[in-house]
């Protein structure tokens, strides 16, 4: 049997990343890689706004390479992969944000660009420019009496080609799209404070959509349910960057069917690591340890779990690069 071989990214983090939160970052890359090698299948939680950090351009290959087999993201990380791909060239870096007054923030906003610490989103060209698009993708269904999950009226936009003309970055760099692809299973826990779910609000509101048309977050807790009673045999680890609601919505899973449906067989997640740079602090759950997480029926005394407290724009690619052999 061969042995597979490492690229100079993950050598060079191996040799120099020896202690702290360097180190931690090695072990779980390992432990991830280990999840893989057993017949582990793994979740990734994305909270934050990694896809406007362009994460997609290696999560998209982590993706393609089958080394994720279900996604948690905010509806903000679901929106913005495809947000980057129409109108990457409108985005405006502002690299002494630190610096801006109050003044400076409103002139930002006359412009129609919301900022996001040193990037601002284009409302024009990112917002409205798949609004048109999805509407219609709603109206069609809900005039068909379809329903779907939000993740799932995205994938019908990505696939039926309506954005082709507007793409400004390579299309493997966006996640979304590898997603699409496979058809990956993606939970958006409180989709509706994204801004396509304002939007969709906003035509309910208008009375041109029925809420029932969006499929909700209990379904998605239904479905995610019997996804990981069907997928949970050789066990399901959870891989969590950042912390908020796509973190906490899919962990609670697990307890949910082992106490609420009483299915006592239910394993615990198999693997744990969370970035973060919320540190442990009285009554925050982001920056609790993972082992208060044993207290609530999520993780086994033995299963393996990871910190790494530090910022995950650095750490996650660097994890994802070693997954990758780079």
């Amino acid at each position: 049997m061969m042995t597979k071989t490492k690229g100079h990214i993950s050598n060079f983090i191996e040799k120099y990343y020896l202690h702290f939160n360097a180190a931690a970052l090695v072990d779980a890359a390992k432990g991830y890689e280990a999840q893989l090698a057993k017949g582990s299948k793994m979740l990734v939680s994305l909270a934050g706004a990694m896809s406007t950090a362009e994460i997609g351009k290696i999560f998209g290959e982590i993706i393609r390479q089958d080394k994720v087999q279900i996604i948690s993201c905010t509806g903000a990380n679901l929106e913005e992969d495809i947000m980057n791909l129409v109108a990457h060239s409108h985005y405006k870096r502002v690299p002494n944000y630190r610096d801006l007054t109050p003044q400076d923030e409103w002139d930002l906003l006359e412009k129609g660009l919301n900022r996001v610490t040193d990037t601002c989103i284009p409302e024009e060209e990112a917002f409205r420019r798949l609004q048109k698009h999805i509407f219609k993708i709603w109206k069609d269904a809900e005039d068909k009496g379809e329903r779907y999950f939000p993740h799932e009226f995205m994938y019908k936009m990505l696939l039926s080609g309506v954005l082709e003309e507007h793409y400004e970055i390579d299309i493997k760099n966006s996640w979304m799209y590898a997603a699409a692809e496979k058809n990956l299973p993606i939970i958006v826990p409180g989709w509706e404070d994204s801004t396509m779910g304002n939007i969709f609000a906003s035509y309910v509101l208008k009375g041109e959509l029925k809420a029932s048309t969006m499929k909700s977050g209990i379904e998605y807790m239904t479905f995610l349910a019997d996804w990981y009673t069907d997928n949970s045999k050789n066990g399901i680890g959870f891989f969590q960057i950042g912390g908020g609601i796509a973190g906490d919505f899919p962990i609670c899973v697990v307890p949910m069917l082992y106490q609420d449906m009483e299915r006592e067989d239910t394993p615990f997640w198999s693997y744990f690591c969370q970035i973060s740079d919320s540190t442990t602090s009285y009554g925050s759950y982001s920056g609790a340890v993972p082992n208060e997480k044993i207290t609530w029926g999520k993780l086994d005394i033995d299963t393996p779990k990871f910190i790494i407290e530090s910022d995950a724009t650095i750490v996650a690619p660097l994890i994802f690069a070693y997954l990758l052999d780079m």
